[in-house]
């Protein structure tokens, strides 16, 4: 499906990117009939790990993969300002340049490149040398489509390799459990399992880690759960392994106070979306029951339409969530004792350069990264910018890729979480060295 073809300004926006929302929708029914139903219907490899009564500490670096789903505009995020091209294609949607007498004008980072000065509030994170920024990024495959960018950047391949697992849960498959009694290694705080995490062991979605658990009166939680576990005794595997493992999973998310959790260095979270996942996370990794990754969605960077740039505009409110809930999280995993973290935000491709005639940007090709954490060779803008010079746009008309995001990946799991298995993780994919993981 192309950009034009997906524009549908009439329905609201994409109806590709709304067939995902419904999608979600069906998702989240699904599992309002009970965690038990889903997981019994839970592919071979969903968690197959004795259960154990403790959970030794472990201080290694946890992953956090935020996808913005829609196709996220890194030209509005971290503006080329130095680039003449960019005013050229954006007359009424470009950032004015940090010099500018505009009321709206970006934070300049290197003097070429800037902040949205929503996003800007990530600067600590970056004058502390632990965020990093990579520009004209994002995967190779040509495609446009939403479904084919998500299922190619999740699966950590390309258009030419077909994979039913995600990078993530293949980095789970081929590497040591951090903890080897941990009931969760990974979790997608999502209604379904994100491709991120597809086939990692021991991994489960769970929307909200505070109540998670069986539906119904209080009263007879106990009674039921002891007859759940007494129902399943009776059966052969997997079966058996999911629901016990499950069961198992919800105690000990029970036994982490997620309510009352109180964030360090003064960290303010949203206490909705995107900051109510941050705020989750962050109480569950401090909490050292073995979790080693975590898959948060953050959708609605579909912005064909009325995207605006300033105050009240759609870009920015979701920019000023993306880096306040970053930030908050920044401060509350870097204040005082904590597990290591390496958190990467990623989208399946960005927007064409060129505004379109509805006050919005069609989808395109090259995008930005950012990758934060206490590993991370932040402070600094990884890129090899090939311009939006008309002679330099891919195919004539978007930002090219000169960085494949699997480079990036593959420092995180090599240098990040330690995994030397790389050909098992990005098979057929030869990475070439960034220097993003110290």
């Amino acid at each position: 499906m192309s950009a034009d073809d997906c524009r549908a300004i009439e329905c609201g926006g994409c109806p590709e990117y709304h067939e995902l929302s419904r999608r979600g929708f069906l998702r989240a029914a699904a599992g309002s009939a009970g965690v038990l139903a889903a997981a019994a219907a839970a592919p071979a490899w969903l968690p197959r790990v004795a259960v154990a009564n403790s959970h030794r500490s472990t201080m290694r670096n946890v992953v956090i993969s935020v996808f913005l789903r829609g196709g996220a505009d890194g030209l509005s995020m971290v503006v080329p300002y130095g680039d003449p091209g960019y005013y050229s294609a954006r007359p009424f949607l470009s950032v004015a340049p940090p010099n500018s007498a505009a009321p709206l004008r970006c934070a300049d980072i290197n003097g070429y490149f800037g902040f949205h000065p929503a996003l800007n509030l990530l600067r600590p994170a970056y004058d502390d040398g632990k965020l990093a920024i990579i520009h004209a990024t994002g995967s190779t495959d040509p495609t446009r489509s939403h479904f084919d960018g998500q299922r190619y950047m999740e699966s950590g391949a390309d258009g030419h390799l077909s994979l039913s697992t995600g990078w993530l849960g293949r980095h789970l498959q081929h590497s040591a459990p951090h903890d080897p009694a941990a009931l969760l290694r990974g979790i997608g705080l999502t209604t379904g399992l994100p491709r991120t995490l597809f086939g990692g062991p021991s991994s489960l979605p769970v929307p909200n880690p505070a109540n998670f658990g069986l539906a119904g009166s209080a009263d007879t939680a106990a009674a039921r759960a002891a007859a759940l576990h007494e129902m399943f005794e009776a059966v052969g595997d997997p079966l058996h392994a999911v629901a016990s493992t499950t069961l198992a999973t919800i105690d000990l998310l029970r036994r982490i106070n997620f309510n009352g959790y109180q964030p360090a260095g003064g960290a303010v979270y949203n206490t909705i979306g995107f900051g109510a996942s941050l705020k989750a996370s962050a109480a569950l990794i401090k909490a050292n029951v073995g979790v080693e990754a975590v898959a948060i969605d953050f959708n609605g960077w579909d912005t064909h339409a009325n995207q605006g740039i300033g105050p009240g505009g759609t870009m920015y409110s979701l920019l000023n969530n993306l880096a306040t809930n970053m930030m908050a999280f920044y401060r509350d995993m870097t204040s005082g004792p904590s597990p290591g973290f390496i958190m990467v935000v990623m989208s399946e491709f960005g927007r064409r350069p060129g505004q379109n005639g509805t006050g919005g940007t069609d989808h395109g090709h090259g995008n930005c990264m950012f990758v934060m954490g206490q590993p991370v060779n932040g402070g600094q803008i990884f890129t090899d910018w090939p311009t939006l010079h008309d002679d330099r746009l891919y195919q004539g008309i978007d930002l090219d890729v000169t960085i494949d995001y699997r480079d990036v990946l593959s420092e995180i799991i090599q240098y990040g979480l330690n995994n030397y298995n790389l050909p098992q993780v990005f098979p057929g994919f030869d990475p070439t060295p960034r220097g993003v993981i110290v």
